[in-house]
């Protein structure tokens, strides 16, 4: 298995904590991984992105091209990265940022509001770990086990509070996937 990830968006949006969160899963569970982020000039409403590879054996090289997944939070990542992705590979929307759905009919793509149930939640700071959840849903390369498992490691200890409602925001994320996907 080797499965490319690009997670983009907004700074501010959790982009990069969400990447880390999806590499610490994968390492917790035995696989290599590689984490590269990526930061527009401005750090808090600039662009950004960064790509997780998960694989079994060891990596060659970090450098993402044709991702086998992406998740675009806002409209310019989707712009960006939408033709990218391999065929037959998965594209998460933050429907609540975009206002149009994905072009490609070759891949599996869902568009999910991820502010709105993130607001649902308690703390629209979750919609990261909603898209996360609908990614996973989408693809078979980590399990929401592996994620809560990294975040009860990895999460700072300031956050630790946060520990049960980012784990919702994964549940919800992957069940409106698997709603929309009829899985």
């Amino acid at each position: 298995m080797h499965t490319e990830i690009i997670l983009s968006g907004f700074g501010g949006q959790g982009i990069m904590f969400a990447g880390q969160i999806m590499s610490f899963a994968a390492m917790d569970s035995g696989r290599e991984v590689t984490w590269i982020p990526s930061y527009g000039p401005e750090m808090r409403g600039g662009t950004a992105n960064c790509t997780v590879v998960i694989a079994d054996e060891e990596i060659g090289s970090p450098v993402v091209k044709n991702p086998d997944a992406a998740l675009a939070m806002n409209l310019p990542s989707l712009d960006k990265y939408e033709a990218m992705v391999k065929p037959g590979g998965a594209l998460v929307i933050n429907a609540s940022m975009v206002d149009r759905p994905a072009k490609r009919t070759d891949i599996t793509s869902v568009a999910v509001p991820c502010n709105e149930i993130a607001e649902e939640i308690g703390n629209p700071r979750l919609a990261n770990m909603v898209a996360i959840g609908a990614l996973l849903a989408c693809m078979n390369v980590l399990t929401l086990a592996d994620m809560e498992t990294a975040l009860n490691n990895h999460m700072p200890g300031r956050h630790k509070a946060l520990l049960p409602k980012n784990v919702e925001a994964l549940t919800r994320g992957a069940e409106f996937a698997k709603k929309a996907l009829n899985k």
